[in-house]
């Protein structure tokens, strides 16, 4: 439900796109061919925000609103997935392309960062092109096509990756401070290869929580998968693993909300196996003792591409990188609005108040948001 307030009142690089205005379309509308084909009725010029309900609104600072470019790269897709933004150091940093060229059985990807300062200072000056530099780190070989990121935990950045060839997926440790050493905290299930793990958080308990889909060998990166796409659990004070959640095509983002009490799961079988497989968000209860997810419902399905990294606010929002943007859903799973940026959006990360940045493939863009996240860090 959108006001006659609201809609004379808008924040700045936003539309309105009230449900009712596109809820009937006709006998003779040109529909959406597919999922990958952008929703974009008003044919505004992206980015901007596209509004679908009122509760939105507040999520932006009004006539401060905005969504810039900060940073740009045409040499490879520098700004894709795991993004961990490092108070300590005032950095965000992130990885590379999951695909070939960048990822492939002989090549590793790259974790890079770039300065928050940077990024403040230009938007503070009003610079129109702006463009931070990134700083490409030189890791250990015990990191190998890293795919999802989350931290600081215990002070370090903490990362799942894929794996390449025999070389194993695990969860690793790593400074953010050079010389970027690295520890292993996990790399297999009693013995056995995980699959190519993908997105990673830090439940309320201490544990850590991680995807494995088989996307590795699906993308020439890795042998066939050992075990079933799983979600799985990590104590790292004792080394114990165990499953929390499977019946999932290809488990993806993961976060939690309400104390750790809800887990959300997007499951992006869509995008490998064709539209009639998952691209949903589902929501869990979680055990507090076991921590399992049980009560597996759908939380949200997405009209653009699929669910890739998730992030949840302090209010319970539910923000998803998609195939036109990032999506926002309110706790009940109600779309309420995009950051559209016309684009494949994997993730995006808060850092600080009041920004998010978002991680776009050759661009990074930076939004002004009045949300803070909902992370455990330490």
């Amino acid at each position: 439900m959108i006001s006659a307030l609201a809609q004379t009142s808008l924040p700045l690089q936003s539309v309105l796109v009230p449900p009712s205005s596109f809820s009937v379309l006709g006998q003779n509308a040109s529909f959406r061919p597919s999922s990958s084909t952008p929703f974009n009725p008003t044919n505004a010029t992206p980015p901007f925000f596209q509004i679908f309900d009122e509760s939105f609104i507040s999520l932006l600072p009004g006539q401060k609103s905005f969504i810039k470019q900060i940073a740009f790269n045409d040499t490879f897709v520098f700004a894709s997935e795991a993004p961990i933004f490092n108070p300590g150091t005032n950095e965000l940093f992130f990885t590379s392309s999951l695909v070939a060229p960048e990822s492939t059985l002989t090549h590793n990807n790259r974790v890079s960062k770039i300065n928050v300062g940077d990024v403040e200072e230009a938007l503070t000056k009003g610079e129109v092109n702006i463009n931070v530099p990134f700083t490409t780190l030189d890791l250990p070989d015990t990191v190998q096509i890293t795919n999802g990121g989350t931290g600081p935990f215990k002070g370090n950045l903490l990362l799942a990756t894929r794996g390449r060839g025999l070389l194993p997926s695990s969860v690793v440790l790593v400074n953010p401070k050079p010389p970027y050493n690295a520890t292993v905290l996990l790399d297999n299930f009693f013995g056995r290869q995980f699959n190519s793990m993908n997105d990673i958080k830090v439940h309320e308990s201490g544990q850590i929580v991680f995807t494995d889909p088989g996307v590795g060998q699906i993308q020439g990166e890795k042998p066939a998968p050992g075990l079933p796409n799983q979600v799985y659990a990590l104590d790292p004070a004792t080394g114990f693993v165990r499953v929390v959640a499977d019946q999932l095509v290809l488990p993806n983002g993961v976060a939690f909300a309400d104390n750790g009490r809800t887990a959300y799961i997007g499951d992006s079988g869509s995008g490998v196996f064709g539209a009639s497989d998952p691209a949903t968000i589902y929501a869990y209860d979680v055990d507090p003792v076991s921590l399992a997810f049980k009560n597996k419902r759908v939380f949200a399905f997405v009209d653009s591409g699929i669910p890739d990294g998730i992030q949840v606010d302090t209010q319970g929002r539910v923000y998803s990188g998609t195939a036109d943007g990032i999506q926002v859903w309110n706790s009940n799973g109600i779309l309420i609005g995009k950051i559209f940026v016309g684009s494949t959006v994997a993730n995006m990360a808060f850092t600080g108040k009041g920004l998010l940045l978002i991680l776009a493939g050759n661009s990074i863009f930076a939004a002004s948001i009045n949300a803070e996240p909902n992370l455990v860090v330490s």
